[in-house]
């Protein structure tokens, strides 16, 4: 079974001469004109979502399909603004390619998605012979995690303090207290949690959590800091080395299991 993707694009000069070309190329592609319809699915293994569509926003496309599926998603969009791209990303799209691009552009950008999203448990494999349908799932927002190494999956949560990050069933808690993280909060935090202390830079992370050819902005980095900070209830489980990069405290707080705040060099 060939790679099989949802187009959810309105504009019809746009849709045809795409299905074509990314049919050329191997894919089964459906194409839907509005948001509504795209929602009923089936999506695939790759949404490739138009945020200027006719009902309604992509941008509401993409937040409805990230609570009941972790199927990759791009978005293509005349919108090239920094914080079209930021937002976008920060509800859970994979990669946001900016009109006009070329179907062979379209098409390295699914490769690389569905080549990062394949080494993940569970995931389906880079499209070709065998290739299985999307990963729908029946609860919201599943994390969608890049594991340190080629097949390696650790079998036990990590533990800093009260801080517990399980990358087998994809569950945070603080104490007794889970934490709901979107995708990209969780792979960010699994990737600090896989050495506790150590100190990890913005390129590291941005090519682990995001992609080897990620070209968007790095202040999605910072979006997604910062969210991680509030929702663990202290900006010190986080620190920031600055002009090195940024690393998971590793002391709990005596009686509480928060971490201690260090002092931040300057």
């Amino acid at each position: 079974m060939t790679l099989r993707a949802l187009l959810i694009e309105d504009d019809e000069t746009i849709a045809e001469p795409l299905v074509e070309g990314l049919v050329r190329y191997g894919l089964t592609v459906g194409h839907v004109s509005t948001g509504s319809a795209g929602l009923q699915g089936p999506y695939g293994d790759i949404v490739l979502l138009d945020l200027g569509l006719p009902d309604m926003d992509g941008v509401d496309v993409c937040r409805a399909i990230r609570q009941v599926s972790d199927v990759p998603i791009i978005m293509l969009t005349a919108r090239g603004t920094e914080a079209d791209r930021v937002l976008g990303l920060e509800l859970g799209a994979d990669d946001y390619l900016a009109k006009p691009f070329s179907v062979r552009e379209l098409v390295a950008r699914i490769r690389a998605v569905t080549r990062r999203t394949a080494a993940r448990p569970g995931a389906a494999p880079e499209w070709g012979p065998g290739a299985p349908a999307g990963r729908e799932h029946p609860d919201p927002a599943p994390d969608a995690l890049p594991e340190p190494g080629p097949g390696r999956v650790p079998r036990q949560p990590s533990r800093t303090g009260a801080l517990v990050v399980d990358r087998r069933t994809r569950q945070v808690w603080i104490g007794d207290s889970p934490v709901v993280l979107t995708p990209k909060e969780f792979d960010l935090l699994a990737l600090l949690a896989e050495d506790p202390g150590a100190v990890y830079s913005r390129q590291e992370i941005l090519d682990r959590v995001w992609d080897l050819h990620y070209h968007g902005p790095t202040k999605t980095l910072d979006v997604h800091v910062a969210t991680l900070r509030r929702k663990l209830g202290d900006p010190a489980w986080i620190q920031t080395l600055r002009g090195v990069g940024l690393r998971l405290a590793v002391r709990p707080h005596s009686g509480t299991g928060l971490p201690r705040t260090e002092p931040q060099p300057r």
